[in-house]
């Protein structure tokens, strides 16, 4: 099931998302199906017609996963794989959907994109044992982990580099976990149309299940939260004005326009 969040112009709905490319139809659901089974209210719209929000915001925090693709952590001179998953923090006020511009901060000047594949809890969960992990992953979207890349090499920790706001760029919708499996899903990211990177989820170092239990024994994890987990080699800069992709096989593609904030400008 395909599981969208968006706005005809009032207070955001969710709806089901059927139809081929192109075609798409949202069936409006009743309430929020991270707490509720979706149930269609029979109000339908196109999906040209309606604005794509994120898909969740979550309620308390984006967890990244660092150096998860060996050809990654080549590229960055990062040396040897991590033997755990190394993780580190967004907050969630760094969220925006699709077509919402990716805001360049005039405190840097090397910001990079990172296609990723996403993981939205959807239970309240502690220590799950790898054996329990799909019984609280509600789903999966795709994500741009934008990175300020000269704050992350200067500053002793990344909340900086990775936290400013429009860098977790997560959608265009949530496909829930019953139909999708992600062991070796396509990863391609594309900048004004040209691919820049291409990967597959089998090759992370650490897979989405030893991942999100790795995760859950540092952090309670809470529904809604999001888990990117990691990025293949290729990553580089953003320039205003540039449109950035990620597609994930079997999700679909997260679009977003690149704006320059201006020095000492706001979002």
């Amino acid at each position: 099931m395909r599981i969208a969040r968006y706005t005809t112009g009032e207070d955001p709905v969710y709806g089901i998302v059927e139809g081929d490319p192109g075609e798409e139809v949202l069936h409006q659901v009743a309430g929020d199906p991270l707490y509720v089974e979706p149930v269609r209210t029979g109000q339908t719209h196109a999906l040209v017609d309606v604005r794509l929000l994120a898909p969740v915001i979550p309620r308390s925090k984006v967890v990244g996963v660092g150096k998860n693709y060996a050809d990654h952590v080549a590229e960055m001179g990062g040396g040897q794989a991590p033997t755990e998953p190394a993780l580190f923090l967004k907050p969630n006020t760094s969220v925006v959907g699709p077509m919402d511009p990716v805001v360049l901060p005039w405190q840097s000047e090397e910001v990079h994109y990172e296609g990723e594949l996403a993981v939205v809890i959807g239970r309240l969960c502690k220590d799950v044992p790898e054996d329990r992990v799909p019984e609280v992953v509600l789903g999966y979207t795709c994500a741009n982990d934008v990175t300020a890349r000269d704050l992350q090499r200067s500053d002793l920790q990344w909340a900086r580099a990775k936290g400013f706001d429009t860098f977790c760029p997560l959608g265009p919708w949530l496909v829930t976990a019953d139909e999708l499996a992600v062991d070796d899903l396509a990863l391609t990211t594309r900048l004004d149309g040209q691919v820049v990177q291409s990967g597959r989820t089998s090759q992370m170092i650490h897979d989405v299940v030893s991942v999100v239990s790795h995760v859950s024994e540092a952090f309670t994890l809470l529904p809604g939260d999001v888990i990117l987990t990691g990025t293949p080699s290729g990553v580089g800069p953003l320039q205003d004005g540039q449109v950035v992709e990620v597609e994930v096989e079997g999700i679909g593609v997260l679009r977003n326009p690149v704006r320059d904030a201006g020095e000492g400008g706001a979002a």
